[in-house]
Protein backbone atom coordinates (compact mmCIF):
# COMPACT_ATOMS: atom_id res chain seq x y z
CA UNK A 1 0.00 0.00 0.00
CA UNK A 2 2.84 2.47 1.05
CA UNK A 3 4.38 1.63 -2.11
CA UNK A 4 1.31 3.07 -4.24
CA UNK A 5 0.78 5.75 -2.27
CA UNK A 6 4.56 6.71 -3.29
CA UNK A 7 4.30 6.02 -6.53
CA UNK A 8 0.92 8.20 -6.98
CA UNK A 9 3.39 11.23 -5.14
CA UNK A 10 6.06 10.86 -7.73
CA UNK A 11 3.71 10.32 -10.46
CA UNK A 12 2.16 14.20 -9.20
CA UNK A 13 5.37 15.53 -8.90
CA UNK A 14 6.25 14.69 -12.17
CA UNK A 15 3.62 15.83 -13.68
CA UNK A 16 3.84 19.20 -11.93
CA UNK A 17 7.09 19.16 -13.17
CA UNK A 18 6.56 18.74 -16.46
CA UNK A 19 3.93 21.28 -16.21
CA UNK A 20 5.88 24.03 -14.64
CA UNK A 21 8.57 23.40 -17.37
CA UNK A 22 6.36 23.60 -20.78
CA UNK A 23 5.34 26.47 -19.12
CA UNK A 24 8.25 28.55 -19.39
CA UNK A 25 9.76 26.70 -22.48
CA UNK A 26 6.12 28.15 -23.95
CA UNK A 27 5.87 31.53 -22.53
CA UNK A 28 10.10 33.18 -22.36
CA UNK A 29 9.97 32.52 -26.48
CA UNK A 30 6.67 34.02 -26.75
CA UNK A 31 7.21 37.41 -24.37
CA UNK A 32 11.07 38.01 -25.57
CA UNK A 33 9.70 37.58 -29.19
CA UNK A 34 6.72 39.14 -28.25
CA UNK A 35 8.05 42.59 -26.67
CA UNK A 36 10.53 42.69 -29.68
CA UNK A 37 8.39 41.93 -32.34
CA UNK A 38 6.07 45.14 -31.30
CA UNK A 39 8.88 47.23 -29.91
CA UNK A 40 10.30 46.57 -34.31
CA UNK A 41 7.05 47.31 -35.22
CA UNK A 42 6.77 50.81 -32.98
CA UNK A 43 10.57 51.98 -34.21
CA UNK A 44 9.19 51.15 -38.25
CA UNK A 45 5.52 51.78 -37.76
CA UNK A 46 4.68 48.46 -39.40
CA UNK A 47 1.91 47.71 -36.89
CA UNK A 48 1.29 43.89 -36.93
CA UNK A 49 4.23 42.64 -39.07
CA UNK A 50 7.30 42.03 -36.46
CA UNK A 51 5.07 41.04 -33.64
CA UNK A 52 3.61 38.26 -36.22
CA UNK A 53 6.86 36.94 -36.92
CA UNK A 54 7.90 37.25 -33.33
CA UNK A 55 5.24 35.02 -32.18
CA UNK A 56 5.63 32.71 -35.22
CA UNK A 57 9.67 32.32 -34.34
CA UNK A 58 8.31 31.84 -30.55
CA UNK A 59 5.83 29.17 -31.67
CA UNK A 60 8.56 27.49 -34.02
CA UNK A 61 11.37 27.55 -30.73
CA UNK A 62 8.78 26.45 -28.13
CA UNK A 63 7.75 23.75 -30.68
CA UNK A 64 10.98 22.42 -30.73
CA UNK A 65 11.98 22.63 -27.15
CA UNK A 66 8.71 20.83 -26.09
CA UNK A 67 9.30 18.41 -28.59
CA UNK A 68 13.33 17.85 -27.11
CA UNK A 69 11.58 17.73 -23.73
CA UNK A 70 9.19 14.91 -24.59
CA UNK A 71 11.99 12.95 -26.37
CA UNK A 72 14.31 12.88 -23.27
CA UNK A 73 11.22 12.06 -20.98
CA UNK A 74 10.45 9.08 -23.15
CA UNK A 75 14.30 8.11 -23.42
CA UNK A 76 14.13 8.14 -19.31
CA UNK A 77 11.25 6.12 -19.06
CA UNK A 78 12.53 3.25 -21.14
CA UNK A 79 15.32 2.51 -18.77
Amino acid sequence: MRSSQRSIGADLLLAVRLAWNFGYIIAIPAVAFGFGGASLDKHYGTSPTFILIGFALALALSGLGIWRAVKEIVREQGR
